[in-house]
């Protein structure tokens, strides 16, 4: 089971006793700031819950999976998750 984007508003509006309009808005400003953040290469740690730091690839050889064929894969940025301790805590159980 997962929560999909409205579940999770009216999740957060239940938990700070908010409206649903404003659990709404500082749910799309946290995604608004992370996005900037990773963007311009800050991490963004939310200490005891997540970290998310934008990570660099290098350039690689892979495979065309459906040819076998060799291909070029340029180097690019990824974004790299990582679990707190109260996640961590929280699956533990």
């Amino acid at each position: 089971m997962s929560l999909n984007k409205s579940e999770l508003v009216s999740a957060i509006a239940s938990k700070a006793d908010l409206s649903k309009a404003d659990a709404e808005k500082a749910l799309n400003a946290f995604q608004e700031v992370l996005i900037e953040s990773l963007g311009k290469g800050e991490a963004v740690k939310v200490t005891g819950l997540l970290s998310v730091e934008r990570v660099e690839r290098a350039a690689r050889t892979g495979r065309n999976p459906r040819t076998g064929e060799e291909i070029s894969i340029p180097a690019g940025f990824g974004v790299k998750i990582s679990a707190g301790s109260l996640l961590k805590k929280a699956v533990a159980k």
